[in-house]
């Protein structure tokens, strides 16, 4: 059976697609096949995997609108078992279009209920930082929403937003939908950095990854190689916490009912 993890979040710049694409890479490296999907119009997965968005025939937005599949627009990655549907800046139209379309929240779904469940184990979404019909199909097929969290005030604020979305789309399109956040770009040399975390630990305790990802350039330089961070850097440390993360995900999925 197919998982499908949304990775959102409203705050931009908390590593949102870099844990997508990082996690999706482990997760590949485990041996799991693994589709990634972007719903972001910056299309910045896209490009992290050296695909130039304006150059692309076919993109997530043809599979939306009914004219191919999911797998018919998925392009391979550098790395096996790793593809991509792509997307380009379309996708702020088709945000537009949809909404208020009948069923406009279900899109997403059931492109993934009519895709072979045997092709992929795991399918991640990179989500845009914003609450709208992309971010709604997301969360509406998701098994699980990922947040990424940055330990300063911010974004850690911007988190009682977040659950209470979470809360909605539970009572109106996805009652399964549980969530988990990761903190990213921790640097244990701020004090205020500690003490936020500090903070989630106490009152996040139940939904906190154990894993948190530290700040690290090469996972900063790798998009611009078109490499996940298992090649670009495999031995970097943030190549082993996502490497964490994904162990850490897997256990937890398998301890579901």
């Amino acid at each position: 059976m197919t998982v499908t993890i949304a990775i959102s979040n409203q705050k931009g710049g908390v590593a949102k697609t870099t844990t997508c694409l990082s996690l999706g890479a482990c997760l590949a490296e485990r041996g799991n096949s693994v589709l990634l999907i972007d719903l972001d119009p910056q299309a910045n997965l896209t490009l992290s995997l050296g695909l130039q968005p304006d150059q692309l025939r076919r993109t997530v937005c043809d599979a939306f609108l009914g004219n191919s599949s999911l797998v018919s627009v998925s392009r391979e990655s550098p790395l096996f078992e790793l593809d991509l549907v792509p997307a380009n800046q379309e996708l702020a139209v088709l945000d537009k279009i949809l909404y208020g379309r009948p069923g406009y929240e279900f899109h997403l779904n059931n492109r993934l209920d009519a895709m072979d469940e045997c092709l992929y184990d795991i399918v991640l979404v990179d989500c845009p930082p914003s609450f709208g019909t992309l971010t709604l199909n997301a969360l509406t097929a998701a098994d699980l929403l990922i947040i990424p969290v940055q330990c300063e005030y911010y974004s850690a604020h911007s988190l009682r937003h977040i659950v209470e979305l979470v809360q909605l789309v539970r009572e109106k399109t996805n009652p399964r939908l549980i969530y988990r956040v990761l903190v990213t770009m921790y640097d244990r040399r701020n004090r205020i950095c500690r003490l936020i975390f500090e903070q989630m630990q106490r009152s996040l305790n139940k939904v906190l990854f154990q894993t948190i990802i530290e700040v690290d350039t090469k996972l900063r330089e790798s998009p611009a190689y078109g490499q996940p961070i298992t090649l670009y850097a495999p031995n970097t440390r943030g190549t082993q916490q996502y490497r964490a993360l994904a162990e850490e995900l897997m256990n937890h999925e398998r301890q579901r009912p």
